[in-house]
């Protein structure tokens, strides 16, 4: 994972610990709408309704939130959400991935594109840096989940297909397509996971110092500030005095 695993828990711990909380359990709600909106309403039977809603309780979102945000999607004033991803590239030629959810499309393009500029970053077409990444599932545990062998061992017979444990907790790699499967069987052995997603993962990277990682984080914390943004994915590498440097701030 080349490193990564570290800087998944860093940025972990960091947005939740910084985050504006209603900000992200709104992002939050809107992807469990739209989810269910698109397929069926109950958890069980809608896999992207699952994972969503699995995510939002891993973050704290409240019970009745996630109730509200799914009988949304069932009545007739849900707003039509579409489903755009953005490409391009931050300051030193970091590539990074955008997705967002918008009900105006030319609103959303023109805000993602200026908040590149404005931090030193280049939108680029779809496809510029998207093969860059691949699509994974990940699912995050803290420390106290187990030790590493226990948690590689939960994470082989789930079917994943990596798992990198550190200090700070464990991250599991699987298949996009075996998120849902893969989760449930690890809650079953570890209980309830600290996150799990779909994510984009680097395949090649683009090393910064911490010049270069404020940079690249100050651009993605103005995307990610953006109401219509759901998720911000870079690939830069940094060593690791590097990252915790940042940590510290």
């Amino acid at each position: 994972m080349a490193g990564h695993s570290k800087w998944a828990n860093i940025q972990h711990r960091k947005g939740r610990q910084d985050a504006a909380r209603s900000k992200l359990f709104s992002k939050l709600a809107k992807e469990i709408t739209v989810a269910a909106k698109m397929g069926d309403p109950d958890p069980e039977k809608n896999p992207r309704l699952r994972l969503a809603v699995k995510e939002a309780k891993s973050q704290s979102v409240p019970k009745d939130v996630i109730e509200r945000a799914i009988k949304k999607s069932q009545g007739g004033d849900a707003e039509d959400y579409e489903e755009i991803r953005y490409e391009g590239y931050a300051s030193g030629g970091v590539a990074v991935i955008v997705e967002a959810m918008t009900d105006n499309r030319n609103r959303t393009a023109s805000t993602v594109r200026s908040t590149f500029s404005k931090n030193g970053g280049n939108l680029g077409e779809t496809g510029s840096v998207g093969f860059m990444f691949e699509r994974k599932g990940q699912i995050m545990y803290n420390a106290e989940a187990g030790d590493a062998d226990t948690v590689m061992m939960a994470a082989i017979e789930a079917g994943a297909e990596d798992c990198e444990s550190t200090e700070d907790g464990h991250v599991i790699i699987c298949a996009d397509t075996d998120l849902n499967e893969v989760s449930t069987a690890m809650e079953a052995e570890l209980g309830e996971a600290e996150s799990t997603k779909l994510i984009w993962q680097p395949q090649t990277t683009t090393e910064v110092d911490l010049e270069g990682l404020q940079k690249v984080m100050k651009l993605v914390e103005a995307l990610e500030d953006d109401d219509d943004v759901q998720t911000v994915t870079t690939n830069f590498e940094a060593p690791d005095e590097v990252m915790e440097a940042y940590a510290a701030e």
